[in-house]
């Protein structure tokens, strides 16, 4: 009652009372539709690799496949992850075997059978193409078999999962300065860098975005396996992102050194700052979602009234607010950067990327309950940027998202709809959240 209530209050108090009522299950249509005839539909089964197993990644504008069909691990596991959550949001039980289509795959062509662990990419067909691996991907391995074993009780994805956490923990898991190593040969020893790494490349450095998807992986994990290094593990992320990720002013720091040293070009000049900004940047739509991550992590952890973690991820998201959003159009800029001699934060990348908007989504949702008579007034700013979503985003036509927000990038409209980096699993996982909030205070009326 309390979401239902702030939705329709903070942003719509000049219209009549049975207008008001009828906002919010407007935008909950809306959003059940975007889900299932808008996303799901779309991909499911048309993604189904009938030949050579897993899924087609690459679609054109118009979702008609297209190129070679390289296959990430990444891209595979989130289907996995997006098909088994999908059975259980739904109660369908058809999107199993399009999840076990997907597990197959990953156990039978991705997972290195002499060495463990995943590899990164393969071909169609499932014959790597690169050695190096990465915690990242083999995050987004376990993430999936976790959910897939919840949703069909499959014995066998739960034992290849607790594999990847073991083989993480054997040769990714830093045991010294804690948190894990991003980059590893094919038999899992750590790639050192060297000076002759090039300065813009992330080989060698700890991360962030593997980071945080390692507490993602391992909530999910130990959902369906409630193991005490599990545990271990999930809590040590939690604070390691919470207490030295997060910098000060609220934002995540992208790149550390092995002993978490934050990977800074603040003071070099701003011709080298933005030539290493893949390094060292704000972005928006990562804190948003660590914003929501970390929650879900405290959540499942059993953290009653976890202050601790509630206020690095409210200060994270009043700062993405207050500084990446649009103030006209809403939505989440991509990028910003602390210049030395500049006044705050100034936006460097004014891209819109349908992932940070879909995260956004969902963390201001939850944030609106959990705050519901703040200065930031997270329920207008969810209101706002559902409207930006259906306006810019999504693809009312041929389904799913833009990649970027047509607002400033017009020409993605005809720019493929799906690859390697894109597919269901931001869109799915903010639209359901958002529906069961919604449908959970609708019920409450």
């Amino acid at each position: 009652m309390k979401i239902l209530l702030l939705l329709c209050g903070l942003a719509w108090m000049s219209i009549g009372n049975g207008q008001m009522r009828s906002i919010p299950d407007s935008i909950l249509a809306q959003m059940r539709y975007a889900a299932k005839e808008g996303l799901l539909d779309k991909y499911y089964p048309r993604n189904i690799d009938t030949l050579y197993g897993g899924y087609l990644s690459t679609f054109s504008y118009d979702f008609k496949p297209v190129g070679p069909q390289d296959k990430m691990i990444v891209t595979q596991a989130r289907h996995v992850w997006s098909t088994a959550k999908a059975a259980i949001f739904y109660h369908d039980s058809s999107y199993i075997p399009l999840s076990r289509h997907g597990f197959y795959f990953l156990r039978d062509k991705m997972w290195d059978s002499v060495f463990g662990g995943f590899y990164n990419l393969v071909t169609r067909q499932g014959v790597a193409k690169s050695k190096i691996k990465e915690a990242y991907g083999n995050a987004f391995g376990i993430y999936a078999l976790s959910a897939y074993y919840a949703c069909s009780g499959d014995t066998a994805a739960l034992g290849l999962a607790k594999r990847a956490f073991l083989w993480l923990e054997r040769h990714s898991h830093d045991a010294v300065y804690k948190g894990y190593f991003q980059h590893l040969e094919r038999d899992g020893t750590p790639v050192v860098r060297t000076e002759t790494v090039d300065s813009r490349a992330e080989t060698g450095y700890k991360d962030q975005n593997s980071s945080i998807h390692l507490l993602e992986a391992f909530t999910e994990l130990y959902l369906v396996w409630p193991d005490p290094l599990v545990r271990q593990r999930l809590q040590e992320m939690l604070v390691l992102i919470r207490d030295r990720i997060v910098t000060q002013k609220g934002y995540l720091q992208l790149f550390f050194s092995v002993d978490w040293r934050p990977v800074s070009y603040r003071d070099s000049s701003e011709q080298s700052i933005l030539r290493h900004k893949n390094l060292d940047h704000v972005s928006f739509g990562h804190d948003v979602e660590t914003a929501y991550l970390m929650q879900e992590a405290s959540e499942v952890l059993g953290l009653k009234q976890d202050k601790a973690t509630l206020a690095v991820g409210k200060k994270m998201v009043d700062h993405a607010l207050a500084n990446g959003w649009d103030i006209v159009l809403g939505g989440f800029y991509d990028e910003g950067y602390y210049f030395r001699d500049k006044p705050g934060c100034t936006i460097i990348n004014k891209s819109k990327n349908w992932w940070a908007q879909a995260e956004g989504l969902n963390t201001l949702m939850i944030f609106s309950a959990l705050y519901p008579n703040d200065r930031m007034h997270y329920g207008h700013r969810f209101i706002q940027l559902w409207g930006y979503v259906q306006k810019y985003m999504i693809d009312h036509e041929h389904g799913d998202w833009y990649e970027e927000g047509l607002d400033n990038e017009p020409q993605r409209r005809t720019a493929l709809k799906a690859h390697i980096w894109k597919g269901t699993y931001h869109n799915f996982r903010s639209l359901s959240n958002c529906i069961r909030r919604l449908e959970a205070a609708r019920a409450q009326r």
